[in-house]
């Protein structure tokens, strides 16, 4: 038999062991690290170059660790000579998941310059937005993002330079060409790289006015990775330990894009990290998905939930050879208790997991897989040492087990603050904590619950209604594809609670139907008093979550 929790971690925590504990003093407090944490991301990179094999796989394109090396290289290198970069200088990165966002970002930080991670579904607007309240003196776009862009050029409202990856034909004035203005062979400058110099930009969704730039530093970055590395070392000491070895080599299929945490921190960089290989899509469909899963012999499929779902909806799920994966899952969003029965179900060897992380802690936090997460379905899981978690109430006392109040995090992984926003900081952060916003508990176990977001909970007659908790038991009807809950006005009841349902091809539901299976399941009052029914997919974001907001506005507009 494996090794519980608790013992798992204090071996891979050790003195000696890979993930072995220590301390630093960071932004003046001693907090936890890893020993083995390395000097810079620039030193991460530079342990992919002796990896033989390939690293990522695009569409039909195979680029091996080496030759992905030598363009960061020549990236770097192009960054410092030609534009005048320094240690410091921020430099955005706009487009979808392409090999050279890869690139761009592993140089920049490689020079010791800040990656600003644009939204690349921004408009011009917001991509205008972007670039001057980051100061990006150089953009790295694609041939859509250029497009974008382009109308800034030529009014001047930025002064940015631009280099233009994956295009054809002619380019606006000022834009650069990579092909014409990158160097093979070129070496990578040097630069003296501090762990609590300025690595990344990444902008939060907010939920008011402009986004927000999350600030890390390589310290935090590397902090974060290093605990999805741990918890990985953990996970394999609590499963038996006869069991057979991974048939396959680890590789991942990237399926959210690289300007979401997830994607940039918890996939692309533990690639960097473990030495697996990358499968990138040119977007997300579940049909292609399943066709690469195959042909790649993908181990890690991580997602938001409605990927999952997505997945094992496709027609061709029954018929695609999906052996090779080991664990399914991912975060974004608390996934129902249904979803993870489904999964572990469904698939041969391939494991339910989840992980609540945020882009302020760098896409760590609690996480859950296997027997634990079949075990409790509704949690988020527990965290490695590295991170601290607890759950306060209105008057910021400490909550015991099961009381329900603010999640709250601390840890070397969180952002040193937002980009020039002193006071959304100081909002964010005290003593070192971090406000998540969301609602949750933590059991006798240690494993964290979460209720909802706190802005998002529903107040229905002095009674606090969790919509995950609705949506789980909305997601049991086999009837259900997908669904959101949320609150709306009411003139009585200060906010009532509604639910948008899209059901499954050749499935039939009526409202008071489901009306019926909630109230079967859960008290009265949360029961929704209002059920809609959609034809098509529900809205989405870049990361795939559902867009509550704006079914919300649609709503009461």
């Amino acid at each position: 038999m494996g090794l519980t929790f608790a013992h798992a971690v204090a071996a891979v925590t050790a003195p000696g062991a890979r993930f072995e504990l220590g301390t630093a003093t960071i932004a003046g407090r001693e907090l936890p690290v890893f020993h083995s944490t390395p000097p810079s991301l620039r030193a991460l990179f530079d342990s992919a170059r002796t990896r033989d094999g390939t690293f990522l796989v695009y569409e039909d394109e195979q680029w091996s660790f080496a030759a992905v090396m030598d363009r960061v290289d020549a990236f770097g290198a192009m960054l410092v000579e030609r534009y005048g970069v320094g240690k410091g200088d921020r430099v955005a990165i706009a487009m979808r998941n392409y090999p050279e966002w890869i690139v761009a970002f592993a140089a920049i930080t490689s020079i010791g310059a800040v990656a600003v991670c644009l939204n690349a579904w921004w408009t011009t607007d917001e991509l205008e937005y972007g670039l001057d309240d980051s100061g990006a003196s150089v953009l790295v776009a694609d041939a859509e993002r250029v497009e974008r862009v382009a109308p800034l050029l030529a009014t001047g409202r930025t002064g940015t330079r631009v280099v233009a990856v994956r295009t054809t034909g002619d380019l606006p004035a000022g834009i650069d060409r990579l092909e014409d203005v990158l160097v093979y062979g070129a070496p990578l400058p040097d630069v003296d790289i501090d762990l609590d110099d300025d690595a990344t930009i990444l902008y939060t969704s907010g939920t008011t006015g402009h986004p927000k730039g999350a600030v890390s530093t390589h310290r935090a970055v590397l902090s974060a990775l290093f605990a999805f590395g741990c918890r990985a070392a953990v996970n394999a000491l609590m499963t038996d330990g006869d069991a057979a070895p991974a048939p396959y080599p680890a590789a991942f299929i990237l399926i959210v894009p690289l300007f979401h945490v997830t994607g940039c921190v918890a996939v692309m960089l533990s690639t960097f990290a473990s030495g697996a290989k990358l499968v990138m899509m040119h977007k997300w469909d579940p049909e292609r998905a399943l066709e690469l899963i195959e042909r790649e012999r993908v181990t890690n499929f991580v997602g938001v939930p409605t990927m999952s779902w997505d997945l094992l909806e496709s027609p061709s799920f029954a018929t695609r050879d999906t052996s090779s994966l080991l664990a399914v899952g991912g975060g974004g969003a608390p996934a129902p208790p249904e979803l993870v029965k489904r999964i572990d179900n469904s698939f041969t060897k391939g494991r339910p997991n989840i992980g609540y992380g945020m882009t302020e802690t760098n896409a760590y936090g609690p996480q859950n897989s296997g027997d634990d997460y079949v075990r409790k379905p509704a949690s988020a899981g527990r965290t490695v040492p590295i991170m601290q978690v607890r759950v306060v109430g209105p008057d910021g006392n400490v909550l015991g087990a099961g009381e329900v109040g603010e999640i709250e995090f601390r840890g070397a992984n969180l952002i040193r603050g937002y980009w020039n926003k002193p006071e959304d900081t100081a909002e964010a952060f005290h003593d070192g904590w971090l406000r998540t916003g969301d609602l949750g508990r933590i059991d006798d176990e240690g494993f964290v619950y979460v209720e909802d977001r706190a802005k998002d909970m529903v107040l229905r007659g002095g009674e606090n209604v969790y919509c995950a908790e609705i949506e789980a038991v909305i997601y049991e009807h086999p009837a259900v594809y997908e669904a959101a809950v949320y609150g709306v006005p009411h003139a009585r009841l200060g906010e009532e609670v509604v639910a948008r349902v899209v059901l499954r091809e050749g499935s039939s539901l009526t409202a008071d139907e489901l009306a019926m299976h909630v109230a079967s399941r859960l008290a009265a009052f949360k029961v929704p008093t209002i059920i809609t029914f959609s034809n098509v997919q529900l809205p989405r974001s870049a990361t795939g979550k559902i867009l509550k907001r704006e079914l919300r506005d649609q709503h009461v507009s």
